[in-house]
């Protein structure tokens, strides 16, 4: 029987690396997970979201951003990189880091087939635990259906969309969010 060792990264260790690296790598506790590239309806979906605020919300208080920046979630120690994120304000850096965020009122994930149970549990769950976070999206690549949580006084509400002539209420940012712009 052979035994090995798993290698265990403190974060100075995994930021060292992060920085050097070719490819995006999450930071999970300790562990390092590198994030396998996406497809082409990936990239296209996450892009025409990311366009779609960046263009309606411009010269606002609401800043979005594309998943070249890291979150980090200090209660589970994790580093992750969230397809879209939208800022109220100023983004809250972590500490003296210019890589690392801490504060999206609103997060995107568009689903792969190898990531999706954890994008809807694991991932979801960790968002949960930041203040400032308030809505959730998670958009299927493959066919027009997009999950909406909305952070409500008792809990999280979900609602769903697949039909390409609605629109997504994105309260968090007071827009509306045509199903046929992220498809385009």
């Amino acid at each position: 029987m052979i035994t090995t060792v798993e290698r265990r990264y403190n974060l100075d260790e995994y930021r060292a690396i992060a920085r050097k690296a070719e490819g995006r790598n999450e930071y999970r506790d300790g562990e390092i997970v590198p994030i396998p590239g996406g497809t082409l309806n990936h990239s296209r979906i996450g892009g025409n979201v990311f366009a779609f605020l960046k263009f309606i919300k411009r010269d606002t208080q609401f800043e979005p951003i594309n998943s070249d920046l890291r979150l980090w979630i200090p209660d589970y120690r994790r580093g992750l990189y969230p397809d879209v994120m939208v800022f109220e304000g100023e983004p809250q850096l972590n500490s003296d880091r210019t890589d690392e965020v801490l504060n999206p009122i609103l997060i995107v994930e568009v689903l792969s087939p190898s990531t999706a149970d954890y994008d809807r549990e694991s991932k979801f769950r960790m968002y949960r635990s930041i203040k400032s976070f308030r809505e959730y999206l998670l958009i299927e690549q493959d066919e027009p259906f997009i999950e909406r949580y909305s952070k409500q006084t008792q809990g999280w509400l979900l609602s769903d969309f697949n039909d390409l002539e609605r629109s997504i209420p994105l309260e968090s940012v007071g827009i509306e969010l045509a199903i046929a712009e992220i498809y385009r």
